[in-house]
Parts: structure tokens; C-alpha cells; sequence
């Protein structure tokens, strides 16, 4: 009768919300105050249990790819899909999928969830497999020093009960690994995803940043990781599995992309390699090579946002989200700017992070030939002055992003376009060019 209770409620709340044009997180807020045990209850129903995706940087199509690869394999997956990764939009999504008796019809969950959320959720349900992505420095005014992100994380690896997937390359995500493969009481096992030493200065760390980065000689080998990108090419890659390379071709943009590729690779091989929980029939077959999980991550497209390609007056449109100096670092390193009309918009609304100290961390004179066309977003003037410092000439300001869309839609007919915008930015204009062009809705 509670399950009942609650998934009516939280129906009806979401029709209620939509006819007002409300948040989409806003019955998961209403059912986690009236059931808070709602979650728990239906996500320990699945047979494969739930993934949790963690992280500063590329959590939202790192859960993407992971999902549709496990769909690939013919598993029925539950994932919050708006990339809602607090709590409550969690228990949104449920509402909106579950039967009215409060059942998913799925094999297993895999939840993006956001580092600080994921406290309230860990204390509810317990991931049965988790991958941590990086430490970087994000929203310094929510989080602190990046010190106090990893202890987030690490929270969530202690609660972790079968598998832990972790980024070898990220100083601090290693370390977590380490820690959980010395428990002394039912540690789960642990994985880990990296690069050869040939690619790890094209991806910095943000330790690097501030400390000159690390590097690797050719000549030291290291093992190779459960799963290693070996090789990057132009939506191309080459990642080794069990010592054999495989090379694919990718529909996904940016180099982080890529690098986040191999990190859904090895955890998807730990989900489809477990058998069901106890209790469940067994009746669920998983059974795939490495060959057939490379083949469906070859059919995986960008997440909304994230490297995104649209369509405007017949030219394609970029949207990059950038939201720290290695995401924004790696995001002009990953689109040639020669032929593209840019245009950078920097909000600094909560989920944005209100410290944009760190665009100067940004080195942006690869933009200096081609210039930024458009400036936009709540800080706008500070994104100028930052450019002007790196001797990058800006076409015009406009602090509305309406205003300054339009103005760049203009002065660019007839170019290509690319937008980098924090995450408050990219929603406003995906629902500004929603009216222009086709968009989807979610991932």
C-alpha cells in the first residue's frame, strides 16, 4: 500500500507540475518527504542491482554510455535519464517509470549522481557497483578544495558492496582504490580504467594545473588496466582489453568523451560478468565478448550538452558544456576552431558553481585567430576581460542569453557555430533553439 501510495501521489504530481510547466525533479521532492523509503524499496527489486556513476567531470554521458550498452546486451536498464543527479530527481524518475504498484520494469539501475546528493542516497540504498570518474576543481563554492570532493567520494565507495571501477590516472580516485581494496571487511573488488603513457599529458589532472604535470617515461611500462585507451583519431579510438586492442569508430565529441568511454567499458564488463542477486531467477543472461560491448559503444551519441550537434539554418551548431579549467582545456583541444563562429556564455548560478575564478586557469589563444563572436551569460564582462587578457578579439557582449543567441545567429549564417557554455547556459539555450531547430529532449 505505501508503494501504491507513493507513485500515485507522485504521478499526479508530475501531471499537476507539467500542466503548470514545473521542474521535472519536483515529485521526487514531494514522494522523498511523504515516503523517504520509497527508493530503497523499489531499486532492491532489480536483479542486477544499482550502478552508481560519480564524479566532477563527465558523469552525465559516461551514464549514457553505459546504459545503452547495457541495453545492447538485452538488459532492461532504469536511469534518470534528464540527468536530474540530486536525490529527489531520482526518485522523479522512478515515479515517472515505475507501475502504479511502485515496480520497474528493470534488470538494473545505473544512476548519475552528484558528489555531495549522493550522501542522502548512499545512506538509503547501497550501489552494488560503482565508478568513480575524477577529482577535479569544480564549484569550489559548494564543495571546497578538492580534498572534500574525494572524501565524497570515498564515502561512496565505502558503501559500495561488489564492485568499484576507478580512474587510475586521477591521483586522488586511485588513492580511493587503493584504501578499498585494504578493507579489511568485504571490500569489493576493484577495477581500474587509464591510458597509455603515450596519451596521459593530453589529459591533465588538475593537480597538474597547479603542480606542473607528471609525466610517465615511454620506456616505464605499466600494466595495463582492465580497460586502456591506447589511441585517439579523429571520432576514432583504440582501447585494450584482456591484451588485445580494439579499434572503433565514435560518434561521441571530445576528447574526455573518449577517455570516459573506457571507464564504461570496464564497468560495464563487471556488470554483465556478475551473476543476479540472490532471489531473483536466473533466468537473465548477460553473456557478451569484448568485441560486442566495443561494437554498441561505437553506437553511442553525445549526451545533450555535452558535444551535442544540432542543426541550425542548415550548418551544424556545437554546444559544449564546460564547467572547469580541464573540462574547458580538453573541450577547445577537442573541435578545431578554423571556419567556426563562437560563442561562449558563463553563468554563475548555483548549479553552475558561483567561483568562476578559474576560467584565467583557461588557456584560450588557440580562439585568437578566429576571434569569439558572441559573449553572454551573468558573467559575461569577466569572460570578456579574461579573453582580452589572451589577445582574443570579441565580436560583441550580451549579458541576456536571448538577445545575445539571436546577435550570434546573425553575424554567423554562414559558418558553422560552436557554443561553450556552463550548465545553467546550456539549458536556457536548448530551450532557446528549441524553437529554431530540432532538439531532443533528453538523452
Amino acid at each position: 500500500m505505501r508503494d501504491f501510495f507513493s507513485a500515485v501521489t507522485g504521478k499526479t504530481v508530475r501531471q499537476v507540475a507539467r500542466l503548470r510547466g514545473g521542474g521535472s525533479a519536483l515529485p521526487g521532492l514531494v514522494v522523498e518527504r511523504l515516503d523517504p523509503g520509497f527508493l530503497a524499496r523499489v531499486l532492491q527489486r532489480l536483479p542486477y542491482g544499482v550502478v552508481a556513476v560519480s564524479g566532477t567531470n563527465g558523469k552525465t554521458t559516461t551514464t549514457k554510455m553505459i546504459v545503452e550498452m547495457l541495453e545492447a546486451r538485452g538488459l532492461r536498464v532504469f536511469t534518470n535519464r534528464t540527468g536530474s543527479n540530486f536525490s529527489r530527481g531520482v526518485i522523479a524518475a522512478a515515479v515517472q517509470e515505475c507501475s502504479i504498484t511502485g515496480k520497474l520494469d528493470a534488470d538494473v539501475a545505473v544512476l548519475e549522481l552528484d558528489e555531495a546528493h549522493a550522501m542522502y542516497f548512499i545512506e538509503r540504498v547501497k550501489p552494488r557497483f560503482t565508478l568513480l570518474l575524477n577529482v577535479l576543481r569544480d564549484q569550489l563554492d559548494r564543495f571546497g578544495e578538492i580534498d572534500t570532493t574525494a572524501k565524497l567520494l570515498q564515502r561512496i565507495a565505502d558503501a559500495t558492496t561488489e564492485g568499484l571501477v576507478v580512474n587510475r590516472e586521477d591521483r586522488l580516485i586511485a588513492e580511493i582504490g587503493e584504501r578499498t581494496r585494504a578493507r579489511t571487511v568485504s571490500p569489493p573488488s576493484v577495477r581500474e580504467f587509464g591510458l597509455s603513457n603515450a596519451l596521459l599529458s593530453t589529459f591533465p589532472s588538475d593537480d597538474d594545473f597547479h603542480a606542473g604535470a607528471t609525466e610517465v617515461a615511454d620506456s616505464e611500462e605499466r600494466p595495463d588496466a582492465d580497460v586502456t585507451l591506447i589511441e585517439l583519431g579523429d571520432h576514432e579510438a583504440v582501447f585494450r582489453i584482456d591484451g588485445q586492442d580494439f579499434r572503433t569508430e565514435l560518434k561521441l565529441e571530445g576528447l574526455y568523451n573518449t577517455f570516459n568511454a573506457a571507464a564504461a567499458l570496464s564497468t560495464v564488463r563487471m556488470v554483465t560478468q556478475a551473476p543476479v542477486l540472490p532471489g531473483h531467477p536466473s533466468k537473465y543472461s548477460t553473456e557478451t565478448t569484448n568485441e560486442d560491448l566495443v561494437q554498441a559503444l561505437a553506437q553511442v551519441r553525445p549526451a545533450f550538452g555535452r558535444g551535442e550537434q544540432l542543426i541550425l539554418d542548415g550548418l551544424p551548431l556545437d554546444l559544449v558544456l564546460v564547467k572547469n579549467p580541464a573540462g574547458f582545456r580538453l573541450g577547445l583541444a577537442s573541435f578545431d576552431p578554423t571556419g567556426v563562429a563562437v560563442m561562449i556564455a558563463i553563468n554563475d548560478q548555483y548549479a553552475d558553481g558561483r567561483d568562476m575564478s578559474w576560467l584565467w586557469d583557461v588557456d584560450f589563444t588557440s580562439l585568437a585567430a578566429q576571434g569569439v563572436s558572441t559573449v553572454s551569460g551573468t558573467r559575461a564582462w569577466d569572460m570578456a576581460l579574461r579573453l582580452e587578457h589572451d589577445d582574443v578579439e570579441v565580436g560583441a557582449v550580451h549579458e541576456n542569453l536571448s538577445e545575445a543567441l539571436r546577435a550570434f545567429r546573425e553575424t554567423s549564417l554562414n559558418q558553422p557555430r560552436r557554443i561553450y557554455c556552463t550548465y545553467t547556459a546550456m539549458l536556457a539555450l536548448r530551450k532557446e533553439l528549441a524553437e529554431l531547430t530540432e532538439v531532443e529532449n533528453v538523452w
